[in-house]
């Protein structure tokens, strides 16, 4: 290599990637992830070095995608689906978990290759969508419903059906982005809900009840209604200011389930109250917001259909889990995005945020 070839790349590495401000705000909910990690983990020092370790990766994974130029990941994203979709084949035969077969024991690691999943769906499909003409006509619906229905299918023989709706909604956001005529959007609506009462009867009964428990957790308060029970118990006692930092007794006294994963948002709404929850989900907002700023920029379709994608995604992610946790939605086992203890989830997150800070960085190219 000669010395300009070389002063070349590392000109390339050192020029700034990262949007400032996204950087920032995702910064600043990884900090109050690690605290209230701490917290909710009663002073793990092991349990908290474990997620920061994850963190840093997804760290580093968001600052090598900002660098690649999104003409480079549309190129590679066929072989990063199909590594998705392959990874998805083994979990039914070598997969392990609690309630399912979820995840795959690399021998260092466990990998949720449905987490991989949610940034996949929306790379295939926008990729699909680049060069076509929009918006999609039936033909082209179809192909993305056969994208989006491969690996949702598979996610649901795990059995996990709320990560499986959360990657038909990544998919579905592309598809509504590509501008899809309202017509076709009603008649593909109406014809989903005249088939969904016949989910019912796909349903695991632990998935039965947990929908019956939505709707009168006080039916069964030692049983299926505990979980909703006591993290409503904990959101309402952190009231307006929070009993502060380590304070909440809803997890340290072992009444919350979870407090680390799906509930963790009860354990920092006990002790930040209201104003704490306010202020964390204005930063979920700017994120959101920022990511879709940076779609609207976009210079080529594939770069604004997947950052917008994604931000929608992300919104879709914090909504759920937040009205899982307050008792207006059902429990799914939805994780809040970057604040609930797992690698994958948040490894693929912030790989999908440094994704937007590359369609951002190099948009001036794509002119």
């Amino acid at each position: 290599m000669s010395l300009q070839s070389l002063l070349g790349v590392v000109r390339h590495f050192a020029t700034p990637r990262m949007d400032p401000a996204l950087a920032v705000a995702v910064g600043l909910v990884l900090v109050i992830s690690l605290a209230n990690l701490h917290s909710a983990a009663q002073g793990n020092v092991g349990m908290v070095q474990a997620q920061g370790a994850r963190l840093l990766l997804g760290v580093a994974a968001m600052w090598v995608i900002s660098r690649i130029p999104p003409v480079q990941l549309r190129v590679w994203t066929p072989w990063f689906f199909l590594a998705g979709l392959f990874l998805l084949a083994l979990v039914p035969a070598f997969g392990t978990g609690r309630s399912g077969r979820h995840w795959l024991n690399l021998g260092v690691v466990y990998v949720q290759p449905a987490e991989f999943l949610k940034l996949a769906v929306p790379m295939a499909l926008a990729a699909f969508l680049h060069d076509r003409s929009l918006p999609p006509r039936w033909y082209e619906l179809l192909v993305c419903a056969a994208l989006i229905g491969a690996p949702t299918g598979l996610i649901l023989l795990q059995p996990d059906l709320g990560t499986a709706l959360l990657v038909a909604s990544s998919g579905a956001f592309v598809v509504f982005l590509a501008g899809i005529q309202w017509w076709r959007m009603l008649a593909i609506g109406g014809l989903v809900l005249s088939v969904a009462p016949l989910g019912w009867l796909f349903l695991r009964e632990y998935q039965r009840d947990r929908l019956r428990t939505f709707l009168d957790p006080e039916a069964d308060p030692l049983g299926a209604g505990w979980n909703i029970i006591q993290s409503k118990i904990a959101v309402g006692s952190g009231g307006l200011w929070g009993k502060g930092w380590g304070q909440g007794t809803q997890s340290r006294l072992e009444f919350l389930p979870e407090h680390t994963t799906d509930f963790i948002l009860a354990v920092f709404a006990e002790e930040f109250g209201l104003v704490g929850v306010l202020l964390l989900l204005a930063l979920f907002l700017f994120i959101i917001g920022r990511c879709l700023w940076i779609a609207a920029g976009a210079r080529d379709t594939y770069s604004r259909l997947v950052a917008g994608a994604i931000a929608l995604s992300l919104s879709v992610y914090v909504v759920v889990n937040g009205g899982m946790v307050s008792g207006l939605l059902p429990v799914v086992g939805v994780p809040m995005p970057l604040l609930s203890y797992g690698g994958t989830s948040a490894v693929t997150l912030l790989a999908g945020i440094g994704l937007v800070m590359s369609v951002h960085a190099h948009r001036k190219l794509m002119r």
